[in-house]
């Protein structure tokens, strides 16, 4: 029993007829014939029956046909199983990230390449905005970006952190008595954030419309290192993660009332194709995050 038989069996079953069976696998009718009545021979028992208008299964072809179609899937998934360890050794993925985030993403690439030296690897970075367009568009296979509650549509998530984002003055500021400030307050002073598109930024912008108050962004810079930098010289109130801002010790945390929350996420398209190579990175990626770094 050979696989063109079964390929020809399944051919001329959903057909019914030689003729047209034969011009669906490419081969002269008289080689479907002939293959199919050297297996009918070799299982003693004939598999159609051969009317002048139709073609029918006999019980014999009846009980074969979902064992053939069952062996031509097997060998089909064999084959995309091959192509598909073949695309991942010679393939290629796209990562971006926000500048300041929580992943080890030199360990999760160095383990990536560990096991798939073969596969290029780019990784860039942008604001949160550029990142999930990027996602969408298939220009990055994934990403770490900062989101509100809903992970944004096309997309599929595994959180990174989601915490508190604060303010956070000098030890010499005025406000190092307080214990928090509101979203309103903050329009008394300059405020030190991170550029519009990214997450915490855009959290902000939204608290300040809805509160109804413009506030005056005195000085932008990419990290929050570099906006704890510039709070602790007193040059105005830093929007910062919370714990950031905990870990600098000539700095006041002041927790923002309402609260405001940044998360970062690990995000991929959550429809539409992805290349052998992004689907082991992204898997791989999602273990070490459910795992975490110490564990």
């Amino acid at each position: 029993m050979e696989l063109r038989q079964l390929e020809y069996v399944v051919a001329v079953a959903e057909e019914a007829n030689f003729t047209r069976a034969a011009g669906r696998v490419h081969v002269a009718q008289p080689a479907v014939s002939a293959q199919i009545a050297r297996l009918e021979r070799e299982l003693g028992e004939p598999l159609f029956d051969r009317g002048k208008r139709e073609v029918r299964l006999t019980a014999a072809g009846t009980a074969l046909l979902p064992h053939a179609r069952a062996a031509l899937a097997s060998v089909a998934a064999a084959r995309t199983a091959v192509d598909e360890l073949g695309q991942l050794v010679r393939g290629s993925v796209a990562i971006g990230a926000v500048t300041a985030h929580d992943v080890d993403l030199p360990g999760l690439l160095a383990e990536f390449h560990v096991a798939h030296p073969g596969v290029d690897i780019s990784l860039g970075s942008d604001d949160s905005e550029a990142l999930i367009d990027g996602i969408r568009m298939g220009r990055l296979d994934a990403a770490i970006v900062s989101i509100s509650d809903h992970v944004p549509d096309g997309l599929a998530a595994e959180v990174v952190t989601d915490q508190r984002i604060v303010a956070a003055v000098g030890k010499a500021d005025p406000w190092v008595r307080r214990r928090a400030v509101a979203v309103t307050d903050l329009a008394e002073r300059p405020v030190i954030a991170l550029p519009p598109g990214t997450g915490i930024r855009r959290r902000f912008d939204e608290a300040c419309a809805a509160a109804g108050v413009a506030v005056r962004v005195a000085f932008e810079a990419t990290t929050p290192g570099a906006l704890a930098d510039l709070a602790e010289r007193g040059l105005g109130v830093a929007l910062l993660p919370e714990v950031a801002a905990a870990a600098r010790a000539g700095l006041h945390v002041l927790p923002i009332v309402p609260e405001l929350r940044g998360r970062l996420v690990f995000a991929w398209r959550a429809d539409g194709p992805m290349s052998p190579a992004a689907r082991v990175l992204v898997e791989m990626a999602r273990r070490r995050l459910r795992v975490g770094p110490d564990e």
